[in-house]
């Protein structure tokens, strides 16, 4: 793909999610997501390989459903109300609808099946995109119709993702479809406390895409989509396989790091509200995604070849990390201690 073809649909993603996220009327929301969608689709299919096509295809056809209904939801509300207003969702079987569509975008069980396929299909780049920032535009619709939206139907569909996302994550080898479970289990996080503390949803994706994004890029550098690859990464770049391995115990929400701060905020919140039981669930759920965190953070450091692979040993890279990784790697393991700060602004 050239550089100006790249350039035009980067534009366009950053285009569609700016109209999503500052329109009020459901055909502009609408036509934002479609923007995106057709923006994100060539960067999936550049490969041209058989998977990547698969993968591209199977993108389009669930979020063209996802759009669809979208647009059904907000006709219908019309219909029976007269408004097209994003915040004037008040007919009971349009907010069933917008919960259906706003899942189906974001990969939210029971509509999560999707996912996985697309992220394995794609490049680690591409998996990138689709992780964090395809995510952003559904995520601030769901925040902004929070109110509307049933906040038992949200609660179940948070715990089976929480659920799901573990389970089916275990026996994977492919790091893609790890991290793609992985998202599928955070956002179970994130959707079980919108409806009461809205701003504990955007502080949880936030530190959710800086993490995935240190993973990924890490990912990139060292060139390792399997894990069998990944296990012979440690004699060549020792000191990215230690941060990735930080970085991935801080994914799975262990307490001296970051990704400890949004799940101790939400289950305090869920404690809060006299949801206790459904803090218990999630928080045991999670203990699920902690196995294939702590299995792809063995793999990454204490691992060795030969004894586990034939793969070849790989040469000592003097290459410098880049300062961008570097960045991102210290804020995704050490913004606990500041956790008092962020707390004044939620």
């Amino acid at each position: 793909m050239t550089p100006q073809a790249k350039l035009i649909f980067t534009i366009s993603l950053l285009l569609g999610t700016t109209i999503v996220i500052s329109s009020n009327h459901w055909v502009t929301i609408w036509a934002g997501l479609e923007i995106n969608t057709l923006a994100i689709l060539p960067l999936i299919a550049k490969s041209h390989h058989p998977r990547a096509i698969e993968a591209a295809t199977k993108y389009f056809l669930t979020q063209a459903t996802a759009s669809t209904l979208l647009l059904f939801s907000a006709t219908t509300n019309a219909w029976y109300t007269g408004q097209w207003d994003i915040t004037q969702l008040t007919h009971p079987a349009a907010c069933l609808i917008l919960t259906s569509a706003l899942a189906m975008k974001l990969g939210l069980a029971p509509f999560h099946f999707w996912f996985p396929e697309v992220l394995q299909g794609s490049s680690l780049t591409t998996s990138l995109i689709l992780s964090t920032a395809m995510k952003f535009p559904p995520m601030t619709l769901l925040l902004i119709t929070s109110p509307s939206l049933n906040p038992t139907l949200l609660t179940s569909m948070a715990i089976l993702s929480a659920a799901l996302g573990g389970w089916m994550g275990l026996n994977q080898t492919q790091i893609r479809k790890i991290l793609a479970f992985s998202s599928i289990s955070h956002l179970g996080w994130m959707v079980i406390i919108v409806s009461y503390n809205p701003k504990l949803t955007l502080l949880n994706f936030y530190l959710y895409a800086l993490m995935t994004t240190t993973v990924f890029l890490t990912l990139n550098v060292i060139k390792t989509s399997k894990l069998s690859t990944l296990m012979t990464t440690w004699t060549k770049t020792p000191a990215l396989s230690a941060m990735l391995m930080l970085t991935l115990l801080s994914l799975a929400g262990l307490p001296p790091f970051t990704g400890f701060l949004p799940k101790w905020f939400i289950i305090q919140e869920l404690t809060n509200q006299n949801m206790a039981p459904a803090a218990t669930a999630i928080a045991l759920l999670s203990l699920l995604g902690l196995f294939f965190y702590l299995r792809l953070a063995y793999c990454a450091t204490i691992t060795l070849p030969p004894h586990t692979t034939n793969h070849m040993k790989q040469w000592h890279t003097n290459s410098p990390t880049s300062i961008t990784i570097a960045i991102l790697t210290t804020t995704s393991i050490m913004l606990l201690p500041i956790s008092p700060m962020i707390l004044t602004t939620i």
